[in-house]
């Protein structure tokens, strides 16, 4: 089973990449944010290895807690591993994190493949599971809010993305508009 691979990448598509590694290719499903790195740029992802009666697919994780993570979402009846990809795709790691534990579906709904039923057992299953996480004072919790107006303001997902995993959660949903606006004008 292969769980970290380490090499250089030799070709791109829409959703994955092709990394050679000791003169063998692999093909690995990626996110967008992954593929934004140039043919012949290194690289190093950890993987997690889907074997079935018919193919064996690799799908690669920047960070070992990403892999987590995606490993804990494929345990959710009704999401494999592309619907999994396509979430941490939407969203960073703890803004999906979040988005469970606030019990804020908008975060998956917008994501092709993920319905309202889907995005609320994924919450009702991992909401436990992933415990541990406080929101200071229920304040600012709903970062699909805030990802909606970046988004609806012309700004791209790639960009939305990074800027809502730096916004400050203890701030109110407004509050956290305006800090990621500024975040957005300094890049």
């Amino acid at each position: 089973m292969i769980a970290f691979l380490k090499g250089v990448i030799l070709e791109k598509s829409a959703n994955f990449i092709i990394v050679e590694n000791g003169g063998i290719g692999y093909k690995v499903f990626v996110t967008p944010e992954i593929l934004e790195l140039r043919i012949g740029d290194g690289i190093a992802l950890y993987i997690y290895h889907k074997v079935s009666e018919d193919a064996q697919s690799l799908y690669g994780l920047p960070d070992f807690a990403a892999l987590q993570f995606f490993e804990l979402l494929i345990t959710v009846s009704g999401v494999g591993p592309k619907v999994a990809l396509a979430i941490l795709s939407a969203a960073k790691v703890d803004a999906v994190k979040q988005a469970i534990v606030s019990q804020d579906a908008a975060i998956f709904t917008r994501i092709s493949g993920v319905g309202l039923k889907t995005a609320e057992k994924i919450i009702v299953e991992l909401k436990n599971k992933i415990g541990g996480l406080e929101t200071a004072s229920g304040l600012g919790v709903n970062t699909s809010e805030v990802f909606d107006a970046l988004l609806a303001l012309g700004y791209n997902q790639r960009e939305v993305r990074e800027v809502v995993g730096k916004i400050d959660n203890a701030l109110t949903t407004q509050e956290q508009i305006k800090q990621a606006l500024k975040l957005i004008s300094r890049n």
